[in-house]
């Protein structure tokens, strides 16, 4: 037996030689086939995260933000219009009441406010937020439809309004209702606090009585900072 084993031993070396024949002959069929195996795992994963992003409805380069593309949305009257609009129906899993059409720098400050303020703020309570109640979006309108005033943030896609929250177990939290009404009331302050800074106007109840039952959020900058009320 011990007179086989050589005979046995060259089997693999003659195959090992056959593919190395084979390479030399064909070495671009060599790198098409083995191309998968060899791709770095980082580009593999790019390239996949990328398609089940865009399978899933992703806007404005981030998969938290779900929606659609809706690109320039004209104005009836001058001032008013979108350059790159999307749809946005929900925010880091949180769904919006109905769909919001904005820009991309307000769809992202938005998302900051959520994942810094609005989820944390919440937290367990009612099973965690299920739904963001919004009370506006695209409008080509003057400031609180006021005839003679400027062009309204709402006209140009900065803007959005936020009536309340639903938890995940039905419970409400309005800014009508809860603004001043105890364990309500303390968490729609923080949350309106919180938006001051990532939002360039921040109004609510107090600031004047157009703002009485929701929040609004802008993305316009002042010279001297946040504006707040």
């Amino acid at each position: 037996m011990s007179r086989l084993e050589p005979v046995e031993r060259a089997e693999p070396l003659a195959a090992l030689e056959q593919v190395r024949a084979f390479a030399e002959a064909s070495p671009l069929a060599i790198r098409q086939a083995l191309r998968p195996s060899l791709r770095p795992g980082a580009i593999v994963r790019k390239a996949m995260a990328q398609r089940q992003e865009e399978a899933r409805g992703a806007v404005c380069g981030d998969p938290r933000l779900q929606g659609e593309k809706v690109g320039f949305v004209p104005g009836r009257i001058s001032g008013c219009g979108i350059k790159d609009a999307v749809k946005l129906r929900s925010v880091s899993g949180i769904a919006l009441s109905q769909q919001a059409t904005i820009d991309c720098t307000t769809a992202k400050t938005l998302k900051r406010w959520v994942d810094t303020a609005l989820a944390p703020a919440v937290g367990s309570r009612g099973g965690g937020v299920a739904r963001i109640n919004v009370a506006a979006h695209y409008a080509c309108r003057s400031r609180n439809n006021q005839s003679g005033a400027k062009i309204s943030e709402h006209g140009k896609g900065r803007a959005i309004d936020i009536s309340g929250v639903r938890l995940r177990d039905g419970t409400e939290i309005t800014v009508l209702d809860g603004w001043d009404n105890g364990r309500d009331g303390t968490l729609l302050k923080k949350l309106h606090r919180a938006a001051c800074g990532p939002f360039g106007t921040v109004l609510g109840p107090g600031s004047d009585g157009f703002h009485r039952d929701h929040f609004h959020f802008d993305t316009a900058r002042h010279r001297n900072g946040s504006y707040c009320r």
